[in-house]
C-alpha cells in the first residue's frame, strides 16, 4: 500500500478552507505536537486536550484504562476540541469522532532533539518535569517508524475520503500551514 507522504491534504471535505471543528494531532514524540496544538487551539480558540495528561498522574503511574476511556468519551462527545497524543489502542476511535488529522511524521534526529529538549523544563502537556531521557523512551522514539507509522497511515488511508489529513514533515511545514491558513 502506497501513502502520500507530503504536506498536501490526503483527504477533504468539499472545496476551500474547512474550518474544522474537532482535530486530532498525532506523530512521534518529540516532534512538537503540544506546540503546534497550542498554535491550533489559539488560533481557532478551541478548547485543548492532552492526552498525556488523562493518562498520567503527577506521581508517574497512571490511571485506570476504563477511567481514561471514559475521560477520553466525554471529550469526544463534546461540540469542539483538539486532542493531543497518540494512544494507538483509542486512535481510530478518535479519528471516528474527529473532522482534521494532524500527523507530525519528522525525522527520527529531530524527534529524539524535541524530546532531550524538553528534559528539566515544565510542560503543560505533562503533569511532571522529565529529569532525564529514559533509555526506553528512547527507544520508543527510535522504533515509531517501523513499529507506529504503518498503523498510523494504513487508518489515515481508510478515512482519506471522509476527514481533512494533513501529513507534515518538518517544522517548517507547520509554520507554512499556519501562516497560509491564519494570516
Amino acid at each position: 500500500m502506497s501513502y502520500i507522504k507530503s504536506s498536501k491534504i490526503l483527504g477533504r471535505f468539499g472545496g476551500g478552507l474547512f474550518m474544522f471543528q474537532k482535530a486530532i494531532i498525532i506523530g512521534c514524540p518529540g516532534a512538537g505536537k503540544s506546540t503546534f496544538a497550542r498554535k491550533l487551539s489559539d488560533k481557532m480558540h478551541l478548547p485543548l486536550y492532552y492526552l498525556d495528561m488523562l493518562w498520567h498522574k503527577p506521581d508517574r503511574t497512571t490511571v485506570d484504562r476504563n477511567i481514561f476511556d471514559e475521560k477520553l468519551k466525554e471529550i469526544v462527545l463534546k461540540e469542539k476540541w483538539i486532542i493531543d497524543g497518540n494512544y494507538g489502542r483509542t486512535l481510530e476511535m478518535r479519528i471516528q469522532w474527529c473532522e482534521a488529522i494532524f500527523l507530525l511524521d519528522f525525522p527520527v534526529e529531530e524527534c529524539l532533539a524535541g524530546a532531550k529538549s524538553r528534559i528539566g523544563k515544565q510542560r503543560v502537556d505533562m503533569p511532571w518535569i522529565e529529569t532525564q531521557f529514559d533509555e526506553e523512551f528512547k527507544q520508543w522514539i527510535m522504533d515509531f517508524p517501523k513499529n507506529e507509522l504503518p498503523i498510523i497511515y494504513e487508518l489515515l488511508d481508510r478515512y482519506k475520503g471522509e476527514k481533512s489529513i494533513y501529513v507534515f514533515h518538518s517544522r517548517a511545514d507547520i509554520e507554512d500551514y499556519l501562516s497560509k491558513t491564519f494570516g
